[in-house]
Parts: structure tokens; C-alpha cells; sequence
């Protein structure tokens, strides 16, 4: 378990982000065309998971919209945003803020968030996702993580990207 806050506030998350190094775990989250997705579909392929709360909020469509923009200069790497939102909501979003580079990805039908130790456990919050990246390697290893300790931060873009420059 891993503590974070929200304005301030002590939030408790289920467990805790995978280890650097480690086999990621597979998952199944929805794409905007409601078909299952994992890790099998990215194979072969970089994977910058920027893991939100919910698209509906200022900080999360930042972190898209930023992720959105470095994404089309990475090669071999598909960069995935993963938010409680259902796939349409994430398709409007998509379409709105014209994102092309990133692929949303929905938990709602999934265990993504207890098995990335996401979840959050408590507070107003209860059930969505705690801000976090995670990187994956073309071999499905954890190559970077990072767990945003006041949610209502944006994560380290530069931290994440850097680690990309390395394994170039």
C-alpha cells in the first residue's frame, strides 16, 4: 500500500506500482471501440502508461495533451492513457482535443488498477486510479515508474521521457 494526497489529504492506494525490472503484468483494459486489449497488442513496442483518474479533469487532459505532443517524435513506442472513463467519454475527449498519438484505454471491465496497485482505497476518490507512469520495455519489463504523490499533480514528464532517450 502507498500513501498519497489529494489537496492535501492522506489517500490510501490498494498496493503498490510494479518493480522497476520486473515482468509487467498483462492486463485487459477496453479500447474506444470496445474490443479487450493488452499487452500482447503493443508487442515488440515501447509502452509509456500515463495512468489518470479521469479525463474529466484539468490535470489529467494536461497530461494527455502533453503526452499527446511528445509521443509523435518517439519511435517504436505506444503511448497509453488508462482512466476509470468509459470508452466513449475517451473517444469525445480524443476527438475534442484532436489527440492522435496517444490510445485511451478504459478500466471499467478490468482488474488493471488492483494489479498495478493503482486503486485508490478511500476519500472521495474511492475506485479510480492514482496519477502514475509506468514504462515498459519492448520486452514487456518495467523500465520506469513513477507514483505522483499530490494527485492533483502532473507527473514528470521529463523523469519519463528521459529514460526513453536512454534506450534509444
Amino acid at each position: 500500500m502507498a500513501t498519497i494526497t489529494f489537496q492535501g489529504k492522506p489517500i490510501n492506494t490498494l498496493g503498490d506500482l510494479p518493480a522497476v525490472g520486473g515482468k509487467a503484468p498483462d492486463f485487459k483494459l477496453t479500447n474506444r471501440k470496445m474490443q479487450d486489449v493488452g499487452l500482447a497488442e503493443f508487442a515488440g513496442k515501447r509502452k509509456v502508461m500515463n495512468i489518470v483518474p479521469s479525463l474529466d479533469t484539468p490535470t489529467c487532459a494536461t497530461s494527455t495533451r502533453k503526452f499527446n505532443e511528445k509521443a509523435a517524435h518517439l519511435d517504436n513506442t505506444a503511448v497509453l492513457t488508462i482512466s476509470a472513463d468509459l470508452p466513449f467519454a475517451q473517444a469525445r475527449f480524443c476527438e475534442i482535443e484532436g489527440i492522435k498519438h496517444v490510445t485511451a484505454l478504459s478500466t471499467f471491465r478490468s482488474n488493471f488498477a488492483h494489479d498495478y496497485g493503482v486503486q485508490l482505497l478511500d476519500s472521495i476518490l474511492a475506485g479510480l486510479t492514482a496519477r502514475a507512469i509506468v514504462i515498459i520495455d519492448e520486452n514487456d519489463r518495467v523500465i520506469y515508474t513513477q507514483l505522483v504523490s499530490e494527485i492533483a499533480d502532473e507527473p514528470d514528464y521529463a523523469g519519463a521521457l528521459a529514460v526513453l532517450a536512454h534506450q534509444d
